[in-house]
């Protein structure tokens, strides 16, 4: 059985960074493209970074050079480093596959705030 268990949000600053983790078991994650969706308050999820099985990456146009999505295969774990974080930010950020299809985690909540 997948399970899709996301970590590492938490309330930050205008300006602040995190790096949020998302472990994948139950299925080897190597030959598959993973990305990180989130969904805020009130919207539809939408999707934020990529990341294919030969590490090329794709990002929204909202998160250009400030997200960084990687992937580490041995540990099935797939990563997303936020930096330069804006309030519109604020959502819970779930990882899948691109197309998801598998059951989606919990996500886990960024809150950008002063």
């Amino acid at each position: 059985q997948v399970q899709l268990a996301e970590s590492g949000g938490g309330l930050v600053q205008p300006g602040g960074s995190l790096r949020l983790s998302c472990v994948v078991s139950g299925n080897a994650i190597t030959s598959y493209t993973m990305a990180w969706f989130r969904q805020a308050p009130g919207k539809e999820r939408a999707l934020v970074a990529a990341v294919n099985r030969i590490y090329s990456t794709a990002y929204a146009d909202s998160v250009k050079g400030r997200f960084t999505i990687s992937r580490d295969n041995v540990k099935n774990t797939i990563y997303l480093q936020m930096n330069s974080l804006k309030p519109e930010g604020t959502a819970v950020y779930f990882c899948n596959k691109n197309p998801p299809d598998m059951p989606w985690g919990r996500g886990t909540q960024v809150t950008v705030s002063s």
